[in-house]
């Protein structure tokens, strides 16, 4: 079936089967422990006892029962043993997208980019209009360092699914990855149109797209989202992400002078504020009080 060759080594399958941060260079596999070592890592913790007491028996229980007990595996920290009750679940008739697609985020966790990447290829091949499939292999090829193959990718799967807000938050993501502020810009406009609380609950853009960003990148990162939310007149987050931007280090007065958006706060009290805050959390000095009751109120955002 062309899965990939790690899934070979779980027992008792007879050979079928076993998308804030992750480390910045996810390829370095050597470093990844056989399946057989992990397992044994993860049979130490205390609680395994206690859960594999009530686990699924693999020769009897239903797909259904069997995936379950892999998501409840994998959100427990247990991923390897996660991987071997999908395989189950897949041996015993579970949905094939599905599974594989959770098998490869599963990899993905654990630091296995080749192989996860083997199982969304699997996916898109068995199922060309698999949106989830084309976001996976985005992230795999994000976080592996190839922009270019990620934003092709993030592309499909929003062509198969235009209304996913985490789909267009991680081809912005991407487009700042490789400098392109303004496709950046775009895509987060759109995911956060979808969903306003995109970057509130996910804690930013990205979904499983967690290659890591130098902290001169996090700051400019930062400085654009706190452009996004101006742009929505959501001037609390637009200050609480131009806050984040000052104290990365990242010049927020100086980008503001030539924004046609941000420059007009570029004197309000509240910005200074912050910035001579920022500057003194970096330098050691002692910042200004942080009450703003005498303030004048900022400008209204212009649409």
């Amino acid at each position: 079936m062309g899965y990939p060759v790690r899934l070979f080594r779980l027992p008792s399958l007879l050979l079928l089967l076993s998308v804030f941060v992750v480390c910045p260079s996810l390829s370095a596999q050597k470093n990844v422990p056989t399946h057989a070592t992990a397992l044994a890592l993860e049979h130490e913790d205390p609680q395994w006892p206690l859960i594999q007491a009530h686990l699924a028996d693999p020769a009897t229980a239903s797909p259904e029962r069997l995936e379950m007990t892999a998501d409840v595996l994998r959100a427990r920290r247990f991923p390897e043993d996660a991987l071997d009750y999908y395989a189950y679940a897949l041996k015993r008739g579970a949905d094939e997208i599905q599974i594989l697609n959770k098998m490869g985020v599963t990899e993905l966790e654990i630091g296995n980019p080749q192989v996860a990447r083997a199982f969304f290829q699997r996916v898109v091949h068995l199922k060309k209009k698999d949106p989830d499939g084309w976001n996976n292999l985005g992230a795999v090829e994000y976080l592996e360092g190839d922009n270019g193959r990620a934003i092709s990718a993030y592309k499909r799967a929003i062509k198969l699914r235009k209304d996913s807000a985490p789909f267009h938050s991680n081809l912005g993501t991407a487009y700042f990855q490789s400098k392109d502020f303004e496709g950046a810009r775009k895509e987060f406009d759109v995911a956060l149109k979808l969903d306003p609380e995109l970057m509130v609950h996910r804690g930013g853009p990205g979904g499983i797209t967690m290659r890591m960003l130098s902290p001169a990148d996090h700051a400019r990162f930062c400085y654009e989202l706190a452009r996004l939310y101006a742009q929505h007149g959501d001037e609390a987050n637009m200050l609480h992400y131009l806050t984040t931007a000052s104290e990365g280090g990242f010049d927020v007065l100086e980008a503001m002078r030539h924004d046609d958006l941000l420059g007009k706060y570029s004197k309000d009290p509240r910005v200074l504020l912050l910035v001579h805050n920022a500057e003194a959390l970096r330098t050691g000095h002692q910042p200004l009080t942080a009450s703003t009751a005498g303030l004048s109120p900022l400008p209204a955002a212009q649409h």
